[in-house]
C-alpha cells in the first residue's frame, strides 16, 4: 500500500504544543533519562522497567488456545492513534504527559476507553513510541515513568475486558537494511525483553505486536512493497521478536504475538513474502489496509464509495488473506484501516459496512485508525471526540460495530449501491 505519511503528522495545534515544550523542558530534556539510568543497576539486566509494578499488574492465568481461536473472540478494534505514539526529538527525555500530548491530543483517560467499549469495540490497539523514553545503547533502558504510563493505559482496556494490542510505533531505528539488521535486532530484543518482563503476568487479552510498519523510509520503495532484501530483513526481525518473547518468563511462552510483513503492507509481494515462525500456533499476521486508496486515504481522492463498483481492492485483499493465511490456519488481523472524513458520512457508512462485513465473513478482525483529527487539513481519521466522549460520526461508528457483529449481508450492502448512485446524480 502506498500512502502519504501525513497520518503520522501532528496538527497545527500540536506544533504550538511542541514549541511550548521546547521552551520549557530544558531541565528534563536530558535530566530525566539521566536520572532513570543512574538509578539502574550497573549490569542493567534487571532495570526498573523490567520489573512488574505490583499496583499496576493485572495477573491472570493464560488460556492455551491458538491465535485462530483467539481472533474468533474479537469483534472490532479501535486505535488510540497519535497519542502514546506522538513526539519527536523535541520531547526526548520529557515527562510522559508531555510526550502523550505533544501532537495536540488530550491525556488519555479511562472514561475514553469506557466509551469505546460501550459502543461495542472489544479490541484496543495502543501504538507506542518508546524511543523518546529510552536510554542510549547498549542497554536501551526504558524509563520507569514511561513504562508505568503505558501500563496504565493498557489497563484501561484490560479492566474493560478488552483485547489489547501493544506495539512499538514510529520507531526509526529498525529500517530493514541488511547493514542495519544486527543493530536493529539487538535493540529490538532489549526493548521487547523489558516490555515482556513488565507485562509477563497478563493473560491472553494482552497481545504484543513486534513492529508497526518496518520499511525503507524516504525511498522510492517505501510504500510499494519494498525490496526482496528488505522483506527478508523484516522476516528476520519478526523471528527475533518471537524468539525473545518466548524466552521470557510468566505467561510469555503462551503470549499471542503479531508480526507484520514489510510495512505491514497489503501489497501482493509483501504479503507473499511473510514467513511465519514454524511450530507456533500463537502468531497473528498484521496487515494495514486503507483501501480503496483513492477513497480511504488519498489527499485529493474521491468522496464516493459504491460497493458494486468500488470494492475490488477490498475483495482482492480478502482473497489474498484467505489463500495465503486463513485457509492454512494462520490468524490475521487488519491492524489499521479507515477512511478519511470528506464530509461524506453516507459513503463512509456504506464503506464500513462492506469492508468489515467482508472481513468478518473471512474471520479477520479489523482495527480502525483514530487520530482524533476531525477538522482542518491533513488526514481526518477522528472518530471519538475525546473531550466530549461522543462520536464525531455516530453512524460510522455504529456501522463498524454492526458489521463486525455480522448484522449485514454483502448482497444487501451491494443492493444499496443503486440508491447511492441516485444520490450522486441528485447532487450533481
Amino acid at each position: 500500500m502506498k500512502h502519504t505519511t501525513t497520518k503520522k503528522l501532528r496538527s497545527a495545534a500540536a506544533q504550538v504544543t511542541a514549541l511550548a515544550v521546547l521552551a520549557g523542558m530544558s531541565v528534563c530534556f536530558t535530566g530525566c533519562n539521566e536520572t532513570a539510568q543512574s538509578e539502574a543497576p550497573a549490569d542493567s539486566a534487571e532495570s526498573a522497567a523490567d520489573q512488574n509494578s505490583g499496583e499496576l499488574d493485572r495477573p491472570g492465568e493464560i488460556r492455551d488456545i491458538s491465535s485462530m481461536e483467539l481472533i474468533s473472540e474479537m469483534k472490532i478494534g479501535w486505535n488510540l492513534g497519535n497519542t502514546l505514539d506522538a513526539g519527536g526529538e523535541y520531547v526526548r527525555g520529557a515527562l510522559p504527559e508531555t510526550i502523550e500530548t505533544s501532537w495536540g491530543n488530550p491525556v488519555t483517560t479511562k472514561e475514553m476507553i469506557d466509551t469505546v467499549k460501550a459502543e461495542g469495540f472489544n479490541v484496543l490497539r495502543v501504538p507506542v513510541t518508546w524511543d523518546w523514553s529510552t536510554g542510549e545503547g547498549p542497554d536501551y533502558l526504558i524509563s520507569e515513568e514511561w513504562m508505568d504510563r503505558v501500563q496504565e493505559v493498557v489497563n484501561y482496556g484490560i479492566d474493560n475486558d478488552m483485547f489489547v494490542i501493544l506495539d512499538i510505533h514510529h520507531e526509526t531505528w529498525h529500517d530493514p537494511y541488511d547493514d542495519n539488521y544486527e543493530a536493529a535486532s539487538d535493540r529490538l530484543k532489549k526493548v521487547w525483553t523489558q516490555i515482556g518482563n513488565r507485562f509477563q503476568n497478563y493473560d491472553e487479552h494482552l497481545i504484543f505486536e513486534g513492529m508497526n510498519e518496518p520499511r525503507l523510509r524516504n525511498t522510492a520503495d517505501e510504500w510499494n512493497g519494498g525490496t526482496p532484501e528488505a522483506r527478508e530483513v523484516v522476516n528476520k526481525l519478526d523471528a527475533d521478536f518471537v524468539a525473545t518473547i518466548r524466552s521470557l518468563g510468566g505467561n510469555n511462552p503462551k503470549r499471542h504475538l503479531m508480526i507484520p510483513g514489510y510495512a505491514a503492507s497489503n501489497n501482493d509481494d509483501a504479503l507473499k513474502a511473510i514467513k511465519v515462525p514454524e511450530g507456533d500456533d500463537k502468531i497473528i499476521v498484521s496487515v494495514h489496509a486503507y483501501i480503496p486508496y483513492n477513497f480511504a486515504l488519498a489527499s485529493s481522492g474521491s468522496k464516493f464509495f459504491i460497493a458494486e463498483r468500488s470494492s475490488q481492492d477490498i475483495d482482492h485483499l480478502a482473497e489474498n488473506l484467505k489463500t495465503l493465511f486463513i485457509d492454512k490456519g494462520q490468524a490475521v488481523i487488519v491492524g489499521e484501516m479507515g477512511a478519511v472524513d470528506r464530509d461524506n458520512d453516507e459513503f463512509r457508512v456504506h464503506w464500513a459496512k462492506y469492508y468489515v462485513t467482508k472481513m468478518h465473513e473471512l474471520g479477520v478482525p479489523c482495527v480502525v485508525w483514530d487520530n482524533h483529527a476531525s477538522s482542518g487539513s491533513g488526514e481526518l481519521f477522528g472518530l471519538l471526540d475525546r473531550y466530549n466522549l461522543t462520536w464525531f460520526s455516530q453512524d460510522v461508528a455504529d456501522a463498524l460495530v454492526s458489521a463486525a457483529n455480522g448484522e449485514y449481508k454483502l448482497e444487501d450492502i451491494i443492493a444499496e449501491s443503486e440508491d447511492l448512485v441516485d444520490s450522486i446524480k441528485d447532487a450533481a
